[in-house]
């Protein structure tokens, strides 16, 4: 075996920097942790950008500290120095009896190459690796890929190649959709790539060498060995905030990063978050609807993007699923409802619940229509025609039903159905599901990416509001996002507007309102980033669509006009679940 170095550290054996040669004679490098001396085990692998030597300590502080607070156990049993962002632990994984092989992606970390993301290169690359795994001698033959986000988000791309060695998908918070749900909300380009590829991805890039980190225990460069010129560096990586920025419909470059899910044999578990809006919640409901797996489960979940893939929750799950199908363990997986989903309240309260299909079969589809007279939303239709009118910089309109008189459980995807009209020819739409308290204070919740979320969001561009009837459900539209529609100022359209899966049960007296808007949510305006956070956090975090390229104030920075009228009244669609 080729590597810089073999040892055993904390009763690990430790192989630095394999190597693993791609069929283009690229050797990329893993780092490969497995109980000491000869066996034969299952392997746990990943494959991504963020490189494998950087501390999850040293390079995401502001995320360590929040993990150990929100589940402390993480500390118990493990001396975390081998912890790496969105990763297991291989303390806690390997006296377990599991291989935990980190692969640096083409282009990052200690992997040479160039660096494009997403790409069907790296999704070749992956296969090829899970294959390297489940062949080397101390290996069962059996491979689960695990990890949060990026690590996730691949694992659709991967799982439809079908590689022979792959016996299990754990897929937590990982968007499936690259147009959709990572590079342009409803048509709209989100700021996340423009923010987060220069700072987790080019920074940590193969050949920044001594400029960058050095890892914690073995002292080398984590994106080295090399130290390359800047321009050079340039060179090796594609501009990846650059291509979704030019390119507004959803085209064949999108479509090379978005995986045919129904290729997917592989059991898998797909876990979302839904405080995930912006990336994280959509495509483990989409994902999982699509996929081909005979053997497939969906779990939803709140908390922060990490917290609960470390938590003992979190980990107990991946356990019970991995040593299921790649130990062939007696783990009780085999009773796993097909959904579980932690059902959320206000005050960060979740109650766990076994379901057997998503959407609820028993869901009560429920239009609550938007009413001028109070800004009210109701069953009944309101009876005048009218239109009012918004200025896309400010708050927008809200809509909201009186106090509750009995608790009422939202649960499952939402949509809205609008008639707009611009003073321009285009207007982006913004929505926010939100519910306030008897004091009329806004309940948000800790999300995935901002620790104050509202229930739900969903946006659209109204050029773009063609739909794909074969794919579209009155729940869901799906919209096509292959050509533009200008409007005619003045002239409403109709437009169906996706509102991202969520769960609330709403109690007595309390308030569900819809918020209609021309910008970004935001809970009050102040930011209440946490220290070292690398994004403010009021109320999106880094999902933010303020690209003035993208959104010219010139046709976006003007007013929006509702309209009501008979046989055209806007309406809210909710997924009410009734009462057991």
């Amino acid at each position: 075996m080729d590597f810089a170095k073999s040892e055993v550290r904390d009763g690990i054996q430790i192989d630095w920097d394999a190597a693993i040669r791609m069929d283009d004679g690229i050797v990329l490098r893993a780092d490969v942790f497995r109980p000491a001396g000869d066996g034969q085990y299952p392997v746990i692998l990943s494959y991504g950008p963020y490189a494998k030597g950087l501390s999850f300590q040293e390079g995401y502080k502001s995320q360590w500290s929040r993990v150990i607070k929100a589940a402390p156990e993480v500390l118990q049993g493990s001396s975390n120095k081998y912890q790496n962002w969105e990763l297991v632990d291989p303390e806690k994984w390997v006296p377990d009896g599991y291989a935990c092989v980190r692969v640096d992606s083409r282009g990052s970390g200690r992997s040479p190459g160039l660096l494009d993301v997403w790409s069907t290169r790296e999704a070749q690359d992956i296969y090829e690796c899970v294959e390297w795994a489940g062949t080397q001698g101390w290996s069962n033959g059996k491979v689960g890929i695990n990890g949060i986000s990026y690590y996730a988000m691949n694992q659709w791309n991967a799982g439809a190649l079908r590689p022979p060695h792959l016996a299990a998908l754990c897929i937590w918070e990982g968007s499936c959709d690259y147009y959709r749900e990572l590079c342009r909300h409803g048509g709209i380009l989100s700021d996340f790539l423009n923010t987060w590829h220069p700072r987790q991805v080019a920074g940590v890039q193969h050949g920044v060498g001594d400029r960058g980190a050095k890892s914690l225990v073995t002292g080398e460069p984590v994106a080295g060995p090399p130290t390359l010129p800047p321009d050079v560096l340039a060179q090796n990586r594609t501009d990846t905030p650059g291509e979704a920025k030019a390119r507004t419909l959803a085209d064949d470059y999108y479509a090379a990063r978005t995986a045919d899910c129904a290729q997917i044999e592989a059991p898998l578990l797909s876990a979302g978050n839904w405080g995930g809006m912006g990336l994280h919640t959509r495509g483990n409901f989409e994902g999982w609807l699509a996929a081909g797996s005979k053997q497939k489960w969906l779990e939803v979940h709140g908390d922060t993007h990490f917290t609960h893939f470390y938590s003992q929750y979190g980990e107990t799950l991946q356990k019970k699923f991995l040593g299921h199908f790649l130990k062939g363990e007696d783990t009780g997986w085999s009773k796993q409802p097909r959904v579980s989903i932690n059902v959320r309240h206000p005050g960060e309260k979740f109650v766990l619940r076994a379901e057997n299909e998503w959407p609820l079969a028993r869901t009560q589809w429920t239009k609550l229509f938007l009413h001028p007279q109070g800004r009210a939303l109701a069953t009944g239709e309101p009876e005048p025609a009218t239109a009012l009118s918004y200025e896309t910089s400010g708050d927008g309109l809200t809509f909201s039903t009186p106090p509750l008189t009995r608790s009422v459980e939202i649960t499952g995807p939402v949509a809205a159905k609008l008639w707009v009209s611009s003073d321009t020819t285009d207007a982006d739409l913004f929505l926010a599901l939100r519910v306030f308290d008897p004091a009329d204070k806004e309940v948000t919740f800790i999300g995935s990416n901002d620790p104050r979320v509202p229930v739900g969001l969903g946006w659209l561009r109204a050029s773009q509001r063609k739909l794909n009837p074969a794919k579209s459900q009155p729940y869901r539209p799906w919209h096509s996002h292959d050509e533009e529609r200008p409007l005619t100022p003045g002239e409403p359209v109709e437009l169906d507007v996706e509102i991202w899966p969520t769960s609330i049960v709403v109690p007595p007296g309390y308030r569900l309102a819809l918020n209609v808007r021309g910008k970004d949510y935001e809970v009050d305006g102040t930011d209440i980033a946490l220290p070292n956070a690398p994004y403010p956090m009021k109320g999106v975090g880094p999902f933010l669509h303020i690209d003035a390229n993208d959104r010219p104030p010139a046709l976006f920075g003007g007013r929006n006009t509702l309209h009501f009228a008979a046989g055209q009244q806007p309406y809210l669609l909710l997924p009410v679940i009734p009462e057991a």
